[in-house]
């Protein structure tokens, strides 16, 4: 993915902080994908541990299958028709939401992007199913995550996205522009380079980079990943039109008109995928913990209904009510006893403290992955899973490390107690409950909690400090690459980038061609008005070449009056094309030096890389062999070498 994705501010990234990453279950399922010998049954005996995903990766199943088909009802069937990758990715992006509800970042909406996120991904498979496109089984989570790399920065870089949030003010394009100056890396690249870490496949990882911007893209020949790209494109609007207020949905439903127009659909087409769209968000909203958005009517032929405010999130599985101050410590209770658990959540809830219950160890499992609570107070003895194992089995989860855990015990012999403290356990209580030592044993609890957090407020010191040394760097570094007169990377970084295309071409059979240019009469014009009219000019020729070159071709300056193009994916012909009329535009705006106004033209030389060829260096000869070539036809020509 290197020609794709720069994998090394990816992995500064990676190193300034924790970016988001499956839990659980899903971390299992992950670690077992990368095994080759992993079975489905194997998998399907880890999946069973966790109920709520059975269903989930059900309903997907289900939704990625032909219209009429037998619907899966059985884990096992909805294994095999997703496959092994598949079912990583949903595990990954289910365990996600759970995990990610909430976070450190201010102005980041937490709930508002899984929302968006989940539209995006029913949308995304719908399209593929009417595509009838290969990567069906895939298209929900790579619905789902293909806009993860925003939730990376703001679990990374909190306090830092927030500022950039607030100052980008819903502008999409201010957005990247100011990401890339804060994190020398957009939300956009990041979500790519994350899925591809994870092992989705190339094309999607493509189709994630380039789908924000699918309605400027040129046509293409009908590839897959420009295919992909409009159909996430076209999810993407879909799910902007849902979430957006009134005055911003008519631009979002004009966005998936063009682009399903660019796919050769017709409104009636687009219609009907935003009416299936709105009925499987009823039955996906029921499955994940996010919020419950009314859906709009989308219907191409008729005006946009009023969006329906979002509904507050469903309450917790035996929650209780939030603290009457709104920063107080989350607890879980987990105790098989009826009278203990309220009694607990009463005492607690007096004391300021956000209160979860769970009747047994394994739900109560499955509710520290969702409330991620500050501290956990178990009984000992419980059916299914006790408490000791409860213990164990978070400690080896990243979440469950840092929980503050007290056991309720009946017993206080040394060999019991030995074996708590060994089980993972921070501290207990002797039951019957004394709600005075209750409350010193919580004191000790925040206490530390309260050094946890400090502790991560220098962490995210040090990751800020770390970023913003990174995006020095990076910006030294540019410097570095960049001539100064035009804005064009310079020599050191065309050579570096030639090889780079060449290792490309050479690996894919592609095409790549390249142009050497040079400013006809140069030196005369610097003997006769002089270096700064010489500089007007090679600036301005510069600009012209700019305005006439493809977004896919490399401009670069080597040295003097010389210029570089490097045109990946181009044959002869196609730059022969290019470079008449990059001459025609250099020579149709006359260069203005004051109150000088002087014509300006150039000479190419267009050579294309051959099987025969070594290296780069020999496709760079061969432009220089073309480029003398226009130079002894009288300048103000375009040749090639032969």
């Amino acid at each position: 993915m290197n020609d794709l994705i720069d994998t090394r501010r990816f992995e500064e990234i990676k190193a300034a902080g924790e970016l988001p990453s499956p839990k659980g279950i899903a971390l299992s399922i992950a670690r077992m994908s990368q095994r080759g010998d992993a079975s489905l049954a194997e998998l399907a005996r880890l999946v069973q541990g966790d109920p709520a995903l059975v269903g989930r990766l059900v309903r997907a199943a289900n939704g990625s299958l032909a219209s009429g088909a037998r619907p899966v009802v059985a884990l096992r069937d909805a294994l095999a028709v997703l496959g092994m990758a598949a079912v990583r990715n949903l595990a990954l992006g289910f365990s996600l939401i759970s995990s990610s509800g909430e976070g450190l970042c201010r102005s980041f909406p937490y709930a508002r992007f899984w929302t968006g996120s989940v539209i995006r991904a029913i949308a995304m498979q719908k399209i593929l199913m009417r595509l009838r496109t290969a990567g069906v089984e895939e298209s929900f989570s790579v619905g789902l995550l293909a806009g993860i790399g925003a939730l990376g920065l703001a679990s990374v870089f909190p306090a830092q996205y927030s500022r950039v949030l607030d100052e980008a003010r819903g502008d999409p394009v201010a957005l990247l522009d100011l990401e890339r100056q804060a994190f020398a890396m957009s939300h956009v690249e990041l979500s790519a380079a994350m899925l591809a870490d994870w092992g989705m496949p190339r094309f999607f990882v493509a189709a994630v980079l380039r789908h924000e911007g699918a309605l400027t893209l040129p046509a293409e020949d009908g590839s897959r990943e420009y295919g992909l790209t409009l159909a996430l494109g076209l999810a993407r609007a879909i799910e902007t039109a849902c979430m957006a207020d009134d005055a911003g949905r008519s631009e979002a439903v004009d966005a998936a008109k063009a682009l399903a127009a660019r796919m050769e659909w017709v409104p009636e087409q687009v219609s009907a995928l935003c009416e299936d769209v709105a009925a499987d968000w009823k039955d996906w909203s029921a499955m994940l913990p996010v919020d419950a958005y009314a859906l709009p009517n989308l219907s191409m032929s008729a005006e946009p209904e009023t969006l329906a405010p979002p509904q507050p999130p469903a309450a917790f599985p035996s929650a209780a009510n939030d603290a009457p101050a709104g920063d107080g410590l989350r607890v879980l209770v987990v105790d098989d006893d009826a009278a203990t658990r309220l009694t607990l959540q009463t005492l607690l809830v007096r004391g300021g403290y956000r209160v979860a219950t769970a009747e047994d160890g394994v739900r109560g499992m499955e509710c520290a992955l969702e409330f991620q609570p500050h501290i956990m107070v178990v009984d000992w003895v419980m059916p299914q899973m006790n408490g000791l194992e409860l213990a164990r089995t978070l400690r080896q989860t990243r979440m469950g490390r840092s929980i503050y855990i007290i056991v309720l015990t009946s017993h206080e012999e040394d060999a019991r107690l030995v074996e708590a403290f060994e089980s993972g356990v921070d501290d207990y209580m002797v039951k019957p409950l004394r709600p005075r030592v209750l409350e010193a044993r919580l004191r000790a609890a925040q206490r530390l909690v309260r050094m946890q957090r400090e502790l991560e407020t220098e962490r995210e010191e040090i990751r800020r400090y770390a970023a913003e040394l990174g995006v020095s760097n990076r910006r030294l570094q540019e410097v570095s690459m960049t001539d100064a007169l035009t804005g064009f990377p310079n020599r050191r970084y065309a050579m570096e980038r030639i090889a780079q295309e060449w290792a490309i071409a050479q690996r894919s059979n592609r095409s790549l061609s390249c142009m050497l240019i040079d400013v006809d009469h140069f030196r005369q014009i610097n003997e006769t008005y002089g270096r700064d009219v010489a500089d007007q000019v090679l600036e301005q020729t510069a600009r012209a070449i700019r305005a006439c070159m493809r977004t896919q071709d490399v401009v670069c300056r080597t040295g003097g009056d010389e210029f570089l193009i490097i045109c990946p994916d181009t044959d002869l012909q196609q730059a022969l094309a290019c470079a008449q009329r990059v001459g025609a535009g250099v020579a149709a705006v006359p260069v203005q030096a004051g109150r000088l106004r002087l014509k300006s033209s150039i000479s190419v030389g267009v050579a294309e890389r051959l099987p025969a060829m070594p290296d780069a260096d020999a496709l760079l000869t061969l432009a220089d062999q073309a480029l003398l070539a226009a130079k002894k036809a009288g300048r103000n020509c375009v040749r090639t070498a032969g």
